[in-house]
């Protein structure tokens, strides 16, 4: 800090002698850095900047502080309003401030820090205390933790007893955190480090004050001896999730800008009005580059920040900085770079304290340290706090910690300077190895498995020290001690900075953090325009059916019956408005868990989110609503009075913005697709049914009549229904009456024949919106995301319990043994894939029509080696891995592929191979062991006995270490179930149990820690050592890792070969073929051969040495070597057989039925969100229905008994079915992905697969109809005969059914769900709208009937109502027996039962078929 001093000195000599102009004082100080930072052409632009820059001296502190002097490119001084700093002005800034974010970060903030303490400033630190700090969980334990149908049934019931404390509970506390206490101090980079599970994530989060309410949390957390409830945590520290959350629409630089403008500049603002009121006194001119960064860094309410521009060149973000984010939906940016996002979005902030959860995920080594160290001299310079936990940290990022912090089991090994670790586990007895990084030593060497092997004490026998003992140790150890004695002297608050806690909720007015979510609100919807755009396009198709199904021709104005078909039509009107909205449910429940994380970190209060999501969406509604009544109103013939017209229109635009509020509503209450779609649909069927028109008035029981006052859609009806009613062309008398027609429709109807009713419907419409959009904003204030991540801990905590056992047996036995398996090598001769030239190539006008990835690619691969396939990404590992595995679906292959000398055959090849994918993709709801038994069944050859299958099976866990796990569900990833080291074991695993000669591996180790990757790598060799063949691809190995490994095939980018051959003894031969290259810079003593291996090798250094490292590699002995080995591996070897199987899979048609109908039952009653909410939705709606239409159906006094018969079927058959359809979608989305990988493994065909899928629906659907039958047929009243029960049943069951299966079949021929959602929701108006309820077949227009007998709704309705009322001849009061009526009005005849059947029978079976060909014909996977 000498030159602060100097500086300091030199300022006070001028301010006293006041000699010195602004000019001289400028030159003199600013270069007692050493060096000039502008070099200046002459004199007299010393002498204007000086001139301008007096001239900002004279101007008050608040214009200031908006003003600024930019030097631009040729020595032009401009003045600017540092507000409106253009996007190039900024990136030249910083361009000259940063040229390298390497090596010119720590020179840039250290002028940053001078100025600022050249005046006397501090900058604000932050120092965390925590004290006897314990968490604890409960959960279920055991059999009980799997969530089955009866668990989730009980618990349901349990939970309610518990509450009136009726019964005891029966879950277990699970301890988390184990009394811990310790000082994170600031200045210092603290590494958090522990094996999986041992509560690192619990502790960052209860340092950041942001623990789940449902946890017990005791102790005490300071910051600067101030407890958590005398400040504002999420403001003033940052807590960096481990879980990417972002919207997929917004591209990097806008995800960071909206964080940055929501988040503020905390103090930053208030510090530099004081820094240039110093600096003005003691007349120093600062740095006019640094001066702009500063004044630009504190402004709030810009929309675009210096700041983020700033992060993203540190992160390494710019390359992607307007690249979409990206979903499951949307191609995005990599993993790596969607974390990086994830730590940017908080770094943006002005928060002081971070608290970093595994910020390194996917991301390769160089790119993390060069993350850690920007991090580290921000902190150390800026007087930042920061504990940041790594999985895998490569020995150049661990340097580069000043403490470790050392977390096992819930309790503290040892905390303190990084120098004293070792130290302290030598005092243990325990020594780190030379060739081994200390990270990875210290997370295992807690492990009761890997503790052994770094015994020192030679002279003591070895025992297992356990944590607690290492814990109480470390008490008494010196740094412990230390670290005790500190902890009991209190923090002396008067020495905290006035500014370092903040005690503001919001960073910024609310009034600017509303004008930020517009934006943001705006900008999402031109993103998603394609879906307005498609419900538009679907709203007018809709609208062209209706018209030409209502068309006036056809539309008489003569009885009341043709005023029933217009009630149809207006029914049929506001039934589509409402249900418009239902999109709106699906998207805000996609944006949900983002918001909930920026409403936890304080981004935004919710009201600030609420209204822009309805305010924006009310043109969209004007403009649909618009399209909906100027294409019909017309066209259908309603009264044609214009001001009747607009007055329909204004009806229905309150209800589109009434409905649309009320499925936002539903979707913040639900906050989760399927159980939001439940409700949904619930909320809409009560709304529809009490809605007046299935139902009238009249007949609504006293116990509901309340539900139709204030179902929102009777006052829709009611009103849109007196608009019409009461017009000119209703007015005239009909004959024997003595009221107009219209007032006797409406009466029919028992509506309310008053005109003022249109303005209480549209009143209470506005009303209902108004009350909606409350509510919402209440929902997004007091719930909480639905926690899925708890079963995770609870489950391995209830395993770890189990491990010590398991792990005694004799470790000397041969593995792998129990079943032959025939050794084969591979070979591959000038492989070359091309793919045809991408788009945007060709755009930027490139002329080939192919890109190739591979170039002629040729090597070896043999039993017992363990081979890695290395290279930069992009240098096409994975490909040429797919393209020899037979797993490219397009593209060109060229060469040659041999096994053992035999070319290959892609049919036999997939039985004696096995492929673990990057991504592990299991089914969920099985168990560990249980997905073993299911590929083991299916891959292994018939003739193993199921005793030796099952013993095999026992092998594989054993070796892959997955005993301890057997019981535990599989999940979805990163929502619960297995952590992903225990998924990629299983991946493995699941591969292995096929018994396979060859296998090969991408990235099994990427996303692990460093133990998780040891154990994995450790399952890997175990398998090479049984003498199979296997290929690993590999991204960043760590030294033991890549010491592990037998042979390298080196790639580089483009896809040639580099170097392919043994890597020796700690990669001897590599390192020294690399170093007799000339010019190669020799590798550094202790340094990881892998990173340097692939520093050496990038396309810099090939321009720097000017040579061709394929050339090196083609001209090489080495190559010549490999060139022979393929020649002789090429030519099968004398008495050998090719292969050959029978049969193309192993088991029969009719075992592969079985072994998928087996898993998926499992899945199926072990997935109670989607089993389980259907039957409790259909016993709800028989109970509702029962009461609802309570004894209707022995009534048979007139028409409208009849009519309301018809709506309880037809409304419980449209509703039940959505319900069906829409909830089965997912559940078949996420078991398509698996069965893409089994089918790629050659598990079984397609038609097993899709049988089995089919089939398991039978049971559940059968039951749900048994419930639904039976409560509604005896609550409703129909005639109890045997036939007459049967047929009901036997209608609805097989309605369900083809309902249940068009949602299938919807899923099989589109991508993704979504898509399945929306394609298959259009066809469900259309289906409505043909069911005969609406308008009757007889009343149809010519050209529509052959649809209605396309429609499935319709055969179920001529079904139920032809067995229930199609025999009966009692007469009605107009005259004509019930049998008649039917027969006349609906055209529905008894006799034509059997057909009807018929056809119900065949809806099933040919949507089930167009679901198994279609998963057949279809592959929506690319690779």
């Amino acid at each position: 800090m000498d030159t602060g001093d100097a500086i300091r000195i030199s300022s006070a000599r001028l301010s006293s002698s006041r000699l010195g102009s602004a000019r001289l004082s400028s030159s003199n100080i600013w270069r007692t850095g050493g060096k000039e930072i502008f070099s200046r052409s002459s004199r007299d632009e010393d002498d204007e900047e000086a001139l301008k820059w007096a001239a900002l001296e004279k101007l008050p502190t608040y214009l200031r502080i908006r003003r600024g002097i930019l030097a631009e490119e040729e020595g032009k001084i401009t003045e600017v309003d540092i507000e409106n700093l253009g996007l190039i002005e900024r990136r030249n800034l910083l361009e000259r401030l940063l040229k390298t974010a390497e090596e010119d970060n720590e020179k840039f903030l250290l002028k940053l820090k001078q100025r600022i303490e050249r005046v006397g400033l501090d900058i604000p630190t932050i120092e965390v205390r925590f004290e006897h700090v314990n968490v604890k969980a409960e959960a279920y334990v055991g059999g009980r933790a799997l969530p089955t149908i009866f668990n989730f049934t009980v618990n349901i019931l349990e939970g309610f007893l518990n509450t009136f404390h009726i019964l005891p509970s029966r879950k277990k506390p699970l301890p988390i955190l184990n009394d811990v206490s310790g000082i994170i101090k600031p200045r210092r980079m603290t590494l958090l480090l522990g094996p999986p599970g041992s509560g690192k994530t619990t502790l960052l989060l209860a340092l950041a004050g942001k623990l789940d309410k449902d946890l017990k949390f005791s102790g005490r957390v300071t910051y600067n001896g101030h407890g958590m409830e005398e400040f504002v945590p999420q403001r003033t520290s940052a807590y960096i999730s481990q879980h990417d959350l972002h919207i997929g629409e917004m591209t990097v630089r806008e995800t960071l800008a909206f964080s940055a403008r929501c988040q503020g500049v905390g103090p930053r603002y208030e510090m530099l009005a004081e820094l240039s009121r110093r600096e003005k006194e003691a007349n120093i001119k600062p740095d006019p580059d640094i001066d702009i960064f500063m004044k630009a860094a504190s402004l709030e309410g810009q929309e675009t920040n210096v700041v983020t521009d700033y992060i993203l060149k540190i992160l390494g973000l710019e390359i992607c900085a307007d690249t979409m984010v990206g979903d499951e939906m949307i191609r995005g940016i990599s993993g790596g770079q969607k974390k990086r996002v994830t730590t940017g979005e908080m770094l943006v902030g002005p928060a002081k304290a971070l608290f970093m959860d595994e910020i390194s995920t996917g991301l390769d080594s160089s790119t993390t340290f060069q993350i850690v160290n920007s991090l580290r001299q921000s902190i150390h310079i800026l007087n930042g706090t920061a504990l940041i936990s790594l999985l895998q940290p490569a020995p150049e990022t661990y340097d580069l910690f000043d403490d470790i912090i050392l977390l096992s089991d819930g309790q503290i090994v040892y905390q303190g300077p990084r120098e004293n670790v070792l130290e302290f586990f030598e005092h243990m007895g325990f020594k780190c190895p030379e060739r081994k990084g200390v990270a990875d030593f210290l997370q295992e060497v807690t492990s009761r498995k890997d503790q052994e092997q770094y015994w020192a004490n030679k002279d003591t026998p070895y025992r297992f020290v356990t944590v607690k003992e290492f814990s109480e140790a470390f008490q008494s150890f010196h740094i412990g001690r230390k670290l005790g004695d500190q902890l009991v002297i209190p923090f002396d608050k008067s020495k905290s900075h006035p500014a370092a806690l903040t005690t503001k909720r919001y960073g910024v007015s609310q009034k600017e953090l509303l004008r930020a979510c517009v934006s943001r609100e705006l900008l999402l919807m031109k993103r998603n325009s394609f879906v307005y755009i498609f419900k538009m396009f679907q709203l007018i198709i809709m609208a062209f059916i209706t018209m030409t199904v209502f068309l006036r021709t056809t539309m008489h104005r003569d009885t009341v019956v043709d005023g029933g078909i217009y009630f149809g039509a207006l029914f049929f009107t506001v039934l589509i408005i409402m249900f418009n909205g239902f999109s709106e449910l699906v998207m805000s429940i996609m944006k949900l868990p983002v918001f909930y994380k920026q409403r936890d970190f304080l981004f935004f209060p919710e009201w600030t989110y609420a209204l822009p999501t309805w305010i924006l969406k009310i043109p969209i509604s004007i403009v649909e609503v618009a399209v909906w009544v100027f294409m019909t109103y017309y066209v259908i013939g309603y009264d044609p009075n214009p001001g009747r017209l607009f007055k329909q229109y204004l009806l229905l635009l309150c209800l589109h913005q009434m409905a649309s509020g009320l499925f936002r509503f539903i979707g913040a209450v639900g906050r989760n697709v399927i159980v939001a779609n439940t409700f949904g649909s619930f909320g809409l069927l009560t709304v529809m049914v009490l809605g007046g028109f299935i139902i009238s008035r009249a007949d609504v029981k006293p116990w509901w009549i309340w539900g139709y006052w204030i179902s929102p859609m009777m006052y829709g009806q009611n009103a849109i229904a007196v608009n019409e009613f009461l017009g000119k062309q209703w007015r005239h008398i009909p004959p024997n009456a003595t009221e107009p027609l219209g007032v006797l429709v409406l009466k029919s109807r028992a509506i309310f024949p008053e005109a003022r009713w249109y303005w209480i419907g549209v009143g209470a419409s506005i009303g209902y919106m108004f009350l909606f959009n409350f509510l919402f904003t209440m929902a997004l204030k007091y719930l909480d995301q639905k926690e899925s991540r708890r079963q995770r801990s609870a489950g391995s905590g209830a395993l770890s319990t189990r491990v010590g056992s398991t792990n005694d047996s004799n470790p000397n036995r041969k593995r792998g043994m129990v079943l032959p398996f025939e050794p084969l090598s591979i070979a591959f001769d000038d492989i070359r894939y091309a793919i045809d030239m991408p788009q945007e190539m060709r755009a930027q006008g490139i002329p080939e029509d192919r890109l190739e990835l591979l170039k002629g690619v040729s090597g070896a691969f043999r039993p017992g080696v363990l081979t890695a396939l290395m290279g930069v990404s992009g240098a096409g590992k994975t490909t040429l891995m797919d393209v020899l595995a037979g797993r490219k679906t397009g593209g060109y292959i060229d060469g040659t592929i041999t096994i053992s000398g035999y070319p290959k055959k892609q049919e036999t090849f997939a039985r004696i191979s096995g492929y673990c994918e990057q991504t592990d993709i299991h089914s969920p709801h099985v168990t560990v062991y249980e997905s073993l038994v299911y590929s083991a069944w299916l891959r292994l050859p018939p003739e193993v006995d199921s005793e030796t299958r099952k013993m095999f099976i026992e092998e594989v866990m054993e070796l892959i270490e997955l005993t301890p796990l057997r019981e535990a569900l599989v999940g979805l990833p990163g929502v619960n179930g297995l952590s992903t080291e225990q998924r990629k074991r299983l991946t493995i695993a699941v591969e292995l149990v096929a018994n396979p000669s060859i296998i090969f591996m991408d990235e099994p180790t990427s996303g692990l820690d460093a133990r998780a990757a040891a154990i994995v790598m450790r399952t890997v060799r175990n398998t090479v050592d049984t003498g199979r063949t296997v290929v690993c691809t590999i991204h960043q190995p760590s030294i033991d890792i890549f010491d592990a490994f037998d042979e390298l095939f080196l790639l580089k980018r483009g896809g040639e070969e580099i170097y392919v051959g043994p890597l020796g003894q700690h990669s001897s031969h590599l390192i020294n073929y690399f170093e007799s290259i000339s010019g190669a810079p020799k590798i550094k003593d202790g340094y990881n051969p892998a990173t340097w291996m692939l520093e050496v090798t990038t396309a810099a250094q090939e321009e720097i040495l000017r040579v061709n490292f394929t050339e090196v590699y083609r001209n090489s002995e080495l190559f010549r070597r490999n060139k022979a080995l393929i020649r002789e591996l090429s030519t099968p070897p004398p008495g050998s057989k090719d292969l050959d199987f029978p049969t193309q899979y192993s088991q029969s048609f009719f075992t592969q039925c079985m072994a998928c109908l087996w898993k998926q039952y499992w899945s199926y009653w072990r997935n109670p969100p989607y089993t389980a909410v259907r039957l409790l939705f259909t016993t709800f709606i028989a109970l509702m229905f029962g009461t609802i239409f309570w004894n209707l159906g022995s009534k048979r006094r007139n028409q409208q008994d009849l009519f309301n018969a018809m709506g309880s079927m037809y409304a419980a058959c449209l509703f039940i079915g959505f319900q069906n359809s829409t909830s089965v979608q997912p559940v078949v989305a996420v078991e398509r992905t698996v069965f893409y990988r089994e089918r790629g493994a050659g598990m079984y065909s397609a038609l097993p697969y899709a049988f089995a899928q089919v089939i398991i629906e039978i049971p559940y659907i059968f039951l749900q109809t048994v419930i639904y039958g039976v409560i509604v047929y005896s609550m409703i009243g129909f005639e109890w005969t045997a036939s007459k029960f049967f047929w009901y049943i036997f209608y609805m069951f097989f309605s369900l059914l083809y309902f249940t299966y068009y949602g299938m079949m919807s899923v099989a021929v589109t991508p993704n769900h979504n898509i399945a959602a929306i394609t298959s929701s259009a066809f469900y108006a259309i289906w409505n709208l043909f069911s005969g309820f609406i308008v009757p077949r007889t009343r149809l227009p010519i050209w529509w009937r052959w649809y209605y007998w396309a429609c499935p709704i319709s055969w179920t309705l001529y079904g139920l109502v032809a067995s229930q009322f199609g025999d009966i001849h009692d007469k009605l009061d107009t005259g004509e027996t019930v049998a008649e009526f039917v027969r006349s009005y609906f055209g529905f005849r008894h006799d034509f039962l059997g057909v009807v059947a018929a056809v119900l029978v065949g809806f099933p079976l040919l949507f089930g078929f167009i679901f198994a060909f279609s998963i057949r014909a279809f592959n929506f996977q690319t690779r």
